[in-house]
């Protein structure tokens, strides 16, 4: 489910000047062999990792099949957050207890931050994907829809496997290439992997301590910022400026609290924050913290982020937010014809995927304030007939 990008340095690891995708599967591994010993890994042991290596056609069908991202943010979460899923993250935070308190100690990541994404990428372990990582690697590299962020895993993964810690024919996780409870890229293993249980191996998939320490550092090198919040749900007035909501739009909190928003549960911290409308004036409200941008580094999905946030609050003993009640969205086939709209209105909405995403949502905020309606982001048919 997540697509992180990271960064690595070093010779043996420096990412790989990009050649074409695509073409002859055969041709395109060998040119994928030669790289590699470019790169300094000796020929036997790149021809040990490549050998039986196969184009992977479920790969590319999950790659193009991801419509759950289409669903607004209350029936997502309803959908991620399950009462199964409460109780078992409170029972994993006691049973790792100890864990987690040196991750505050050493990282200063809250428990629930990585209860979270425990629960959301693999049930806490119960499921990590049966893709065949390298093949999956392989295929997605190939094909020409992102080969800037798998090509370069590829080699990551040949690093792994000269340590010890990966088996080309049998290591495996999901389709994207992660692996593990917590679900990571074969690089971000390399930069951020820590002997969590003291055994001398960085082992994801059956260590919890690993795991969970692993995420901590990775979290800590994308930025997170130690012992701070990261998502406070507040109430707003039923009128004010909404072109000024929106993640990247930071006020301090005494400006928020001017224009009459409230915190619901305890008071607000003395940080910049952006008020996060995820299905616009009338549904739920949070306001983000600078701790919440460092969630687009594990996942660009506005919708998971949101969702990942808030359970991560909702571990550590938040209420169920107020769902509000949120004008009806457009959703599928009409979220596709609003997206066309908007570009040919000439905005960037990436992809025409009908997925509300960081593009998407700026321009649905920048037309509709061109109209007059108000500018909460949020799209609705009223929208997509004015235009």
């Amino acid at each position: 489910m997540r697509f992180l990008f990271s960064i690595l340095t070093g010779i043996a690891l420096a990412t790989p000047a990009l050649s074409q995708c695509g073409g002859n599967f055969s041709g395109f591994v060998q040119g994928l062999k030669d790289e590699a010993i470019s790169l300094g890994h000796d020929p036997a042991t790149v021809d040990a990792f490549f050998n039986g290596v196969a184009q992977d056609a479920k790969v590319l069908k999950a790659d193009r099949a991801q419509g759950v991202f289409q669903k607004p943010f209350v029936e997502f979460s309803r959908r991620l957050i399950s009462r199964n899923r409460m109780d078992t993250g409170i029972a994993m935070s006691r049973k790792y207890d100890a864990v987690f308190d040196r991750i505050d100690r050493e990282y200063g990541v809250s428990r629930g931050v990585l209860l979270a994404f425990w629960a959301f990428e693999t049930d806490y372990g119960g499921f990590q994907g049966d893709f065949n990582t390298r093949n999956a690697l392989v295929t997605l590299a190939h094909d020409c829809r992102r080969p800037e962020l798998f090509r370069p895993q590829i080699f990551a993964a040949i690093e792994l496997y000269k340590q010890g810690d990966f088996d080309p024919a049998r290591t495996t996780g999901a389709w994207a290439g992660e692996i593990g409870m917590v679900q990571m890229l074969p690089r971000d293993i390399l930069e951020n992997g820590v002997d969590g249980d003291g055994d001398g191996h960085v082992t994801l998939k059956t260590s919890a301590p690993d795991a969970l320490m692993s995420g901590a550092r990775m979290l800590s090198q994308l930025g997170w910022r130690p012992n701070e919040p990261w998502l406070a749900e507040v109430r707003v007035p039923s009128d004010m400026d909404w072109s000024q909501s929106g993640p990247g739009k930071p006020r301090p909190i005494a400006e928020w609290q001017s224009m009459g928003v409230v915190p619901l549960h305890g008071p607000l911290a003395d940080l910049p924050a952006s008020l996060i409308l995820p299905q616009g004036r009338k549904g739920p409200a949070f306001l983000a913290y600078p701790n919440f941008d460092v969630y687009f580094e594990w996942n660009q999905s506005f919708v998971y982020v949101l969702t990942a946030a808030y359970f991560g609050t909702r571990l550590e003993g938040a209420p169920v937010y107020q769902a509000g009640n949120p004008e009806n969205g457009l959703e599928g086939d009409a979220m596709k014809a609003l997206q066309r709209k908007l570009q040919a209105r000439g905005h960037d909405v990436g992809q025409i995927d009908g997925i509300l995403g960081a593009g998407t949502r700026t321009a649905v905020q920048a037309e509709q304030a061109r109209l007059g309606l108000p500018a909460d982001a949020w799209p609705t048919m009223e929208l997509l007939e004015r235009l």
